[in-house]
């Protein structure tokens, strides 16, 4: 097609073999999921349908609609998502409804057939565009990553590794006596994430093991807790859609680790020496045993 379809906050742009969904930035009525997305080819096997509806206030909305297991933005999201900030809408004036009928049309001809051979001849409501995909198709945002939280930071080199740094005022006794966390993207299953949106927020990382894990985030290691202002959607979600792909393309192709890598607080004594003055805290207020404070002091001041 190589046409492109302009709208509010992002464009469409229509090539033979993806839809390439550019967004507005800068524009401080943009969502800013948007503007941390930049750019979006979302090759047309992944989409399971095209949709052409009413909007609010004079417009239309054409809405791409993704496969399931496509695109791990929206796996992270798990319907979590605004309407307002979902990716694959695209607003128009509704004067401009004819223009996007043709589009939707000329969109929904280069879909997969088992996307488009419903009774009726169109790809809305048919069970077969549920089908889900084998293994992503869209990309996931690119890495590295970092963004704080409520008790800490949290960070991803984009290939194999996430660690959890925890902020000595807001993390939990049960952080700081694990003590800073680094997670191997091979130990991993999956990414909860619940949206900073919704009352008690979190990305919690799953562990391929099984065991255990305390029922609330915040007393979980291998959790980082939001608060008002941080984790915002716009940072956190393309974190949690990047690790998500990482484990499912270590899933396909492990990749090794190199061994003997130092971990983040070796290579940072401020951050151990806070966190043996908060361990101190602790221990005054009667959070932590005489016998924590002495074995997880001797662990702390071995990284030094």
């Amino acid at each position: 097609m190589g046409d492109v379809l302009a709208g509010i906050h992002a464009t469409w742009e229509f090539e033979s073999d993806a839809l390439v969904i550019r967004f507005e930035r800068g524009n401080r009525n943009t969502p800013k999921l948007f503007g941390a997305l930049r750019e979006r080819r979302v090759p047309h096997e992944a989409l399971a349908s095209v949709t052409l509806t009413p909007g609010k206030r004079g417009t239309v909305v054409l809405h791409a609609v993704p496969r399931p297991g496509a695109d791990p933005l929206m796996e992270a999201a798990a319907g979590q998502l605004k309407e307002t900030c979902d990716p694959y809408r695209l607003v128009l004036p509704a004067d401009r409804e004819t223009l996007a009928e043709y589009y939707r049309d000329e969109l929904r001809a280069l879909l997969p057939r088992d996307a488009t051979d419903g009774a009726d001849g169109s790809a809305e409501g048919d069970d077969a565009a549920l089908m889900p995909t084998d293994g992503f198709l869209v990309a996931a945002p690119a890495g590295p990553l970092s963004f704080k939280t409520y008790d800490g930071r949290a960070s991803f080199d984009g290939m194999s590794e996430i660690a959890f740094r925890w902020s000595w005022t807001g993390a939990s006794s049960e952080k700081w006596k694990a003590g800073d966390q680094t997670f191997s993207v091979r130990e991993l299953s999956g990414v909860e994430w619940r949206s900073p949106e919704i009352l008690d927020g979190y990305l919690r990382l799953v562990p391929r093991d099984g065991a255990p894990r305390p029922a609330q985030p915040d007393r979980d290691p291998a959790s980082v807790v939001f608060g008002l202002g941080l984790g915002p959607v716009h940072e956190s979600l393309p974190f949690a859609a990047a690790v998500l792909a990482a484990i499912r393309g270590k899933d396909r192709a492990p990749v090794a680790v190199p061994a003997g890598a130092p971990d983040a607080a070796r290579r940072d004594p401020g951050a151990v020496a806070d966190r043996i003055r908060h361990l101190g805290d602790l221990h005054r207020a009667g959070l932590v045993t005489d016998e924590e404070f002495s074995a997880k002091k001797a662990e702390l001041l071995a990284e030094l």
